[in-house]
């Protein structure tokens, strides 16, 4: 009420300050209530609730900026008749004040060393809450923006606080409470690679020290791999502090080297806490006597040059297109705020990287044009890599095949987009003639290649040159790479197809583009009378996707098999090639979906699910995001593979069987839930899914786990029933 009746900075200052020691003894004391009565066993659920009333409240006290002008007296009186009136039930309940045994205080840094994680975490959590809270408002005002929209902006602030409460809550009293923590940061960094997977820009990761850090590492070997830009900036303890006992600290400095573009170690602030640093007679910062315009000095020195590396740093990611990491070393007190952006000179996110090295292709162009046996292999490629005219010109030429996987994003109708359906027929025949396949001139492009036949069969066939075009770096995937050539897949094809009617007279693209379509045809009967099993969700999937789904992909079973599909033309396709592993496959869809304008569609097994169901802990899960889980109870790919089966030790250590479902997984996280477990029912809720957008949904698909192997080899033996004809 005083705010209304003294309008002055100065008064409304020690009322705020009245206010928070108010609202902190609130709190206190409601929150010690709690935990008193809550146990371990419902603590999470309990404070969760407690956190979306509080939230939740906050969120929609935004909106009474709207019932009276601000600059009026009412809403302050308003505001003093709801907290009065929110004393009532306390005030009229019957139940009796926790009672304690014995009373003491705790000082900061008793409080500090029983929860080091929980005291830190608390801190930045507070930080960013409370500059957020304080903030928002003033950018919005500043924004122009109406009273209604700062209330509306205001409340998505706090109600996406409420949102994940409860989820995070409940996982907490199921779960050691430091590994849900630990597991949700891991999440973060997939999420984040996701965004720069769409974005071609660096996205920000923010951690604080420690172990916390650590959980990064398979988001930073995926986006090393898989070329795609992510800045990691992580707190430091100050170096006199780290491997002496203190919480928190670990060796920071090049913990996730050789899987890096670029590092730098920033140096320490000295002109911040300064007396702290003095009076630490470990510290090597500064000499104890310094004076001022020493540490004057100093500290601008240490200013430039950390200012010189974060902007050498960020355009290494930028253009080597790859992960790097600042360290950041802060001494206590964290409580400074700053409004002025560093002035980071030398970026361009804009330019293109240029060709270091253009080789002259005169030598290469007529060995390319003298040859009549040529193939060319596209793995990982983002979509539109390859423009239509280069693959015109590469499809049309008849001494050419050009072999693609859905991952190139790539699709020609003169190209062979299932390696597999020739491969693993090869495989299956005795002809003698699959030598009069091999290539004289293997040419590749993209990043990793799915197909381990094709692997195979170029490493025993080996060609007689390839080369590799790429504008960053070149793997020996075939034992026989001779040339690497450091430019753009379009430039290198304008450059070798400068007169097309060199081209060698040849008939090897019919002869071997003949031979495939020849075994896919022979599949397709088989293909139409399939029992449910996982080849039968794929190929149900590859009917019933509708046009401009972007697929993310997880590894293992599911890509392998997506190989085998002919996908809508303008499907888009996703998956973390780079190290493919199980890591973060369902955090990288969803941070994909961030920034992806279209439905995005998760295709995933059970192990890369379950292990992965962390990625669904965020507010930003966009209503059309769908996951379609295939669960066989196991990691069915280990069937295929030869082998002893349906033994105990390989039930429990190869495959690792499991009865898990998603059910609950999807109820705790806000989603639909659809199950199929027949080839009926599959093509119902296939139907079912696609037309429902209203909120974010799983799909899960039961399939056999005894059955799929023999349905996929038994699907390649169809193909290969006849002996095969080159010449």
């Amino acid at each position: 009420l005083i705010h209304a009746v003294y309008v002055s900075p100065f008064v409304w200052f020690l009322l705020r300050v009245l206010t928070g020691i108010s609202m902190v003894s609130i709190y206190t004391v409601a929150e010690s209530w709690l935990n008193d009565r809550a146990s371990n066993k419902n603590r999470g659920s309990v404070l969760s609730v407690y956190m979306v009333i509080i939230y939740g409240a906050m969120g929609l006290g935004m909106f009474l900026l709207n019932f009276s002008d601000p600059l009026n007296f009412q809403p302050f009186i308003l505001i003093s008749v709801i907290t009065s009136a929110a004393l009532i039930p306390i005030l009229l309940t019957k139940r009796k004040a926790p009672t304690f045994k014995k009373i003491s205080t705790m000082s900061l840094q008793e409080a500090y060393l029983s929860s080091p994680f929980g005291m830190v975490s608390s801190f930045f959590y507070g930080t960013i809450q409370s500059a957020l809270f304080t903030l928002l408002a003033v950018y919005a005002t500043t924004m122009n923006f109406s009273i209604f929209q700062i209330s509306l902006v205001t409340f998505l602030l706090a109600i996406s606080g409420a949102i994940s409460q409860w989820p995070i809550g409940k996982l907490s009293d199921m779960y050691d409470r430091r590994k849900v923590i630990i597991i949700v940061t891991f999440a973060a960094a997939f999420f984040a690679l996701g965004m720069a997977q769409q974005l071609n820009e660096p996205v920000a990761l923010l951690c604080t020290s420690g172990s916390a850090l650590l959980n990064f590492y398979p988001a930073v070997a995926e986006a090393y791999y898989s070329d795609i830009p992510l800045v990691i900036l992580s707190a430091d303890r100050m170096p006199h502090r780290i491997d002496i006992g203190d919480g928190q600290t670990i060796q920071q400095v090049g913990v996730f080297e050789p899987h890096l573009e670029g590092a730098s170690v920033l140096k320490p602030d000295v002109s911040h806490a300064t007396k702290t640093l003095l009076q630490n007679p470990m510290q090597k910062l500064l000499p104890f006597d310094a004076t001022e315009s020493e540490i004057t000095k100093l500290q601008t020195s240490i200013q430039s040059y950390n200012t010189k590396e974060i902007a050498r740093v960020l355009d290494l990611s930028i253009q080597r297109k790859g992960p790097v990491h600042l360290n950041i070393p802060l001494e206590e007190p964290l409580y400074g705020m700053t409004s002025i952006a560093l002035p980071l000179e030398g970026i361009d996110s804009k330019k293109t990287k240029q060709s270091q090295e253009k080789k002259n292709l005169n030598d290469i162009r007529k060995i390319w044009n003298q040859s009549k046996k040529k193939w060319v292999v596209i793995g990982v490629l983002a979509p539109d890599s390859i423009h239509k005219e280069s693959m015109d010109a590469l499809c049309e030429d008849p001494s050419v095949v050009v072999f693609t996987e859905t991952t190139s994003n790539i699709n020609h109708p003169k190209a062979i987009h299932s390696i597999d359906t020739l491969m693993a027929s090869l495989e299956l025949t005795e002809n003698q003639e699959k030598e009069s396949l091999r290539p004289e001139v293997l040419l590749t492009f993209g990043g990793m290649v799915v197909s381990k036949k094709i692997k195979s069969f170029l490493r025993t066939h080996s060609p007689s040159y390839h080369w590799h075009v790429d504008e960053k770096k070149a793997y020996n995937t075939y034992y026989h790479l001779d040339q690497h050539f450091v430019q753009s897949p379009n430039s290198f094809l304008k450059d070798l197809y400068v007169n097309s009617s060199e081209n060698q007279k040849s008939d090897f693209h019919i002869s071997v583009f003949s031979l495939f379509q020849k075994f896919k045809n022979k599949g397709k009967p088989y293909l139409d009378q399939l029992p449910f099993s996982d080849l039968n969700v794929l190929t149900q999937l590859a009917k019933q996707l509708p046009e401009g789904i972007q697929l993310q992909i997880a590894n293992s079973s599911s890509i392998r098999y997506a190989q085998l599909m002919d996908w809508p033309q303008n499907t888009t396709f996703f998956c973390n090639r780079g190290t493919s592993g199980i890591d973060g496959s369902t955090a990288t869809a969803v941070g994909a979906s961030q920034i992806n304008r279209g439905p995005t569609v998760l295709l995933t097994g059970d192990l890369s699910f379950f292990y992965d169901i962390n990625g669904l802990w965020n507010n930003y899960i966009p209503k059309n995001f769908k996951i379609i889980l295939i669960n066989n109870q196991g990691g069915g790919i280990f069937r295929i593979l030869p082998g002893a089966k349906d033994s105990p030790t390989y039930d429990r250590y190869f495959e690792t069987i499991h009865n898990r479902n998603a059910k609950y997984v999807a109820k705790t996280f806000g989603f639909g839930y659809q199950k199929a477990t027949s080839k009926w029912q599959l093509k119902r809720k296939l139907a079912s899914l696609f037309k429902s957008n209203d909120l974010p949904r799983i799909l899960e698909i039961q399939t056999p786990r005894k059955v799929n192997d023999e349905v996929l080899l038994n699907y390649f033996k169809a193909m290969a029933s006849n002996s095969i004809n080159t010449k």
